[in-house]
């Protein structure tokens, strides 16, 4: 009987402390205490958005809010990106410590300024990279691990265009600290390949979004369930800011209205507002109401299912693969 706890441990479980190779990554507005708990009592690990809190006070309650529902560790991420306000960023940080959380995943800018304060703190510190250039420069700065983004990936995958199948290997033939592989796994197999290309865990956005758990309207669920591989697209690209979304009528129109000529980022902040895509998408249920992100990997979710469901299906499939198909292949 081959057992998870042997088959699959790896770099990432072992340094980190979590049961699974499992991570679901810092999503705005959608990693909040309730899908965080459900993460981590799931044997994986999760982060809490920072930014999705109001003000750093508001976020060290969220991080009381988790420790109500699980005793397994979890972490917060922390996305550094030029705002139209200014974002206290330090403050935030120190919320995080004073949380007593001991993983923190960056994103966005360099997280060097962050640093001392995390390593004095004794926090590990994982950095989101859509590119080996960039990964290798955080491994520089002493980050304890890399979540590489593919090309596949919900959000920003960068303008390099390097699908996980290049990308993950890339990185793992040059990086020595663990690496979490990132864009088109929601299953077993993307769980094998992953570990296969080098990596020592799988990150999942779009999987963990259609959860019974995940705090958005069941129509977003319902739809990542219904839509396929090809049901995203590609835009801001005109603007050096590529990002992945979900392909909607409001994703068409930016599209369009990017392709004009002498086009600029104003001429489409309207449709591309967060605020309007938190709200009438999550929180409306309006599919076509703004702006939301998903991966490529919707084609591989067939239905919403507990984040225990996921994290054990998919562990239970790698398992199997790696025992049973993978194994029957040696001569």
């Amino acid at each position: 009987m081959w057992s998870h706890r042997t088959v699959l441990k790896t770099r990432f479980t072992e340094e980190f402390g979590i049961e699974h190779p499992v991570v679901c990554g810092g999503m705005t507005a959608v990693g909040t205490a309730e899908l965080i708990a459900a993460v981590a009592e799931a044997g994986a690990l999760g982060f809490l958005t920072a930014l999705t809190q109001p003000t750093p006070e508001a976020l060290v309650a969220e991080i009381a809010r988790v420790r109500e529902r699980t005793d397994k560790p979890f972490g917060v991420n922390l996305t550094i990106l030029p705002t139209r306000n200014p974002v206290p960023y330090d403050e935030y940080r120190d919320a995080i410590v004073a949380g007593g959380v001991k993983i923190v995943e960056t994103a966005g800018a360099n997280p060097e300024p962050h640093l001392p304060t995390f390593k004095a703190n004794g926090v590990k510190v994982v950095h989101k990279a859509v590119a080996v250039r960039h990964a290798l420069k955080a491994e520089r700065l002493g980050v304890d691990a890399i979540s590489i983004d593919g090309f596949e990936c919900a959000g920003h995958p960068g303008e390099d265009d390097v699908p996980g199948l290049v990308l993950i290997n890339a990185a793992a033939r040059k990086l020595s600290i663990p690496i979490i592989a990132s864009g088109g796994i929601a299953d077993g197999a993307g769980l094998v390949a992953a570990l296969a290309l080098g990596a020592d865990a799988v990150n999942m956005g779009t999987r963990f979004v259609a959860t019974l758990e995940a705090p958005i309207h069941e129509n977003v669920k319902r739809q990542i369930v219904a839509n396929d591989e090809r049901a995203t697209q590609v835009i801001f690209r005109e603007f050096r800011n590529t990002a992945r979304v979900a392909r909607n009528a409001v994703s068409e129109e930016i599209a369009e209205l990017s392709r004009r000529p002498g086009a600029t980022f104003a001429d489409i902040a309207h449709l591309a507002s967060g605020e309007r895509g938190r709200r009438e998408v999550l929180g409306a249920g309006d599919m076509d109401g703004g702006l939301w992100w998903a991966g490529q990997s919707q084609g591989l979710i067939d239905e919403v299912l507990s984040c225990k469901e996921v994290v054990a299906g998919i562990v239970g499939d790698a398992e199997r693969i790696i025992a049973g198909r993978l194994a029957g292949m040696r001569g």
